[in-house]
């Protein structure tokens, strides 16, 4: 990769430096770094397992890790970083390409960059990968750096309370103060969302809206979902350079899967929320497997042909970051932590971290087998983890706010970063370098695995055991005696019931406490519904106080003039207090009874 030339360095280095620069793309030359290029830790840097390439504090580079993309864009072999750049403050979003330490092209962009992704689109030679960069609604889609296809997301359907309003807008029924008190009052309560037009117009002074108005009354509502988070999913072979389809997450909850040829939507899932994060692993065709990491704090699983989640994680906090390990999903939070979870929810283990998680990536070294998680860290560290155990600290002159690890120009194993002040370093994992377990705060610590002195077991220890493993069977006994009474109660239905006809159920609710009144007690009725009519099926019972008695009175409406006659069951929140016969109450086509009484004593 290339250092940057220093002018308070002597001519030699760099002469050297510059010979560096233009031919190492080439021939792979690979001189000794000259001393101080780079702000370094104190560890030596005969034991530090990167090299410094290259490092420009003023690159003016603004992005995080989903809009970072390593790739052979050309099929010459030389991969090259792409960046879906914010701009400085979040203006002037462009699309930038470099080729080493400059930038090779750059193109504006009409809106914030949300993803970018490589992925192949046919099998044709020669083997291209083509770009998608997702960017408001669209997909735009380039190969060999040059626009190929636009995607846009289909339009959802209008709020129609929001495009009645400007209906009458448009035929000068309603005036702008107007609207925009029945715009507010649709945004607070109604499920579908404003449109973009209506959003706009809500943020305007009352000077200005009047001219809002007369500008767009004659245009049509039209309200279009944007995408928040996009991944790659292979279609039908698990190969690196197999056919990919793209998956899009949405605002409106949704998430979209692209035919890599056609670009129509092979499949359509809902989520509860809106998607942020996505992992994907399988093939579409044969069988795959989503995560995807929402603003709820929550991670869903689905799986082909589901149009919902099949399993859900419940975050304690807000996901910062989601990244598949294998077959393990490690997520950050907020609360500065990191988590392992299995894919149907499981909790593996947690790691605390020193600072606020910025962003996260994978790390993976396929000739060692590697695949760790990498952490940027508000402290200006980068950390490495595979599992809980700690493999290497990074640090950093700032904060990291994007990471990408990958081969870049002409060397397998590199690593990109770009900071919070806009700045680029690129780093390079040394050939001979091996990430050990330990190298530092590995989990749990050292005394954990220490086995502790127990003592002897004593004759009286013994004794008292023998003497439970005897007693053991009358306990058993004891348990099966309970658990038949109780099944017993439950069938019975024991309950006191009146012995009278005019009163034929009297319900007794009993307050044990001498002082403290019962609150929401129910009371509910459970009859058929084809032989009676109850006015009140289901009722609250007022306020209970010790030593009073409380009348509760109902009416029972018989359906039926031929003397047929059913159970009524009567319940309570607590447990089913009675049942009553209604024939009791006398026959005829309307019958009345009083059903009961509620008492506290």
């Amino acid at each position: 990769m290339f250092y940057t030339p220093s002018s308070k360095l002597p001519t030699h280095l760099i002469l050297r430096n510059q010979l560096r620069q233009v031919f190492f793309p080439f021939l792979g030359i690979h001189l000794p770094r000259p001393p101080q290029l780079f702000p370094s830790s104190p560890s030596s840097e005969a034991s530090s397992k990167w090299l410094d390439a290259h490092y420009d504090p003023m690159a003016n580079i603004h992005t995080f890790s989903a809009c970072l993309q390593l790739a052979d864009l050309h099929g010459d072999g030389e991969y090259k970083l792409v960046v879906g750049d914010l701009g400085p403050g979040g203006q002037q979003p462009r699309l930038k390409v470099l080729k080493g330490p400059t930038v090779l092209s750059e193109s504006p962009l009409p809106a914030l960059p949300a993803a970018a992704a490589t992925f192949f689109m046919e099998q044709h030679e020669p083997r291209t990968p083509a770009l998608a960069l997702a960017s408001g609604p669209c997909v735009y889609v380039y190969k060999n750096l040059r626009p190929y296809f636009k995607f846009s997301l289909p339009q959802l359907p209008p709020n129609p309370l929001e495009q009645d309003l400007w209906n009458q807008a448009k035929e000068d029924r309603i005036d702008p103060l107007t609207l925009k008190e029945m715009l507010e009052g649709i945004r607070e309560k109604a499920e579908v969302p404003l449109s973009v037009q209506s959003l706009r117009f809500l943020q305007l002074e009352l000077s200005e809206m009047e001219a809002f108005v007369n500008q767009h009354k004659s245009k049509s509502i039209r309200r279009q979902t944007v995408i928040t988070t996009m991944t790659t999913l292979k279609k039908n072979l698990a190969d690196e350079d197999a056919v990919s389809c793209l998956v899009l997450g949405t605002e409106n909850k949704e998430l979209l899967v692209l035919d890599p040829e056609a670009f129509t939507v092979l499949a359509k899932m809902s989520l509860p929320s809106v998607p942020v994060f996505l992992e994907v692993s399988g093939q579409f065709d044969v069988e795959f497997r989503l995560a995807a990491a929402c603003r709820n704090g929550n991670i869903y699983m689905l799986r082909r042909d589901s149009k919902r989640p099949k399993y859900c994680i419940e975050l304690s906090a807000q996901p910062v970051g989601l990244v598949r390990v294998h077959k393990v999903l490690v997520v950050g939070s907020n609360q500065d932590s990191l988590h392992s979870f299995t894919h149907k929810g499981k909790r593996l283990w947690t790691v605390q971290m020193p600072a606020a998680i910025l962003t996260m990536n994978l790390l993976e070294q396929r000739s060692r087998g590697l695949q760790a998680v990498m952490a940027g860290l508000a402290n200006g560290e980068v950390r490495i983890y595979r599992d809980k155990a700690l493999l290497s600290i990074v640090r950093t002159p700032d904060a990291v706010t994007s990471l990408c690890f990958g081969r870049y120009g002409r060397e397998d194993h590199t690593l990109i970063m770009t900071t919070r002040g806009g700045g680029l370093i690129i780093k390079i994992l040394k050939r001979t370098a091996v990430f050990v377990e330990g190298g530092g705060e590995a989990g749990p610590p050292p005394a954990q695995a220490m086995k502790l002195n127990m003592p002897r077991k004593t004759r009286l220890y013994v004794d008292q055991t023998l003497r439970e493993r005897e007693a053991g069977t009358d306990l058993y006994l004891l348990r099966l005696r309970a658990a038949r009474a109780y099944a017993q109660a439950l069938e019975s239905s024991l309950s006191p019931v009146s012995a009278t006809a005019r009163e034929p159920l009297k319900l007794h609710a009993v307050n044990t406490s001498t002082a403290r009144p019962i609150l929401g007690l129910l009371v509910c009725f459970l009859y058929n519904e084809g032989l009676y009519a109850l006015p009140r099926a289901f009722f609250k019972v007022p306020l209970l106080v010790p030593g009073l008695n409380y009348p509760l009175e109902t009416f029972v409406e018989s359906l039926s003039d031929k003397g047929i006659s059913d159970i009524i069951k009567v319940g309570c929140r607590l447990v089913l207090v009675g049942e009553v016969s209604v024939s009791e109450c006398g026959q005829g086509p309307r019958v009345a009874a009083r059903m009961g009484w509620v008492s506290a004593q």
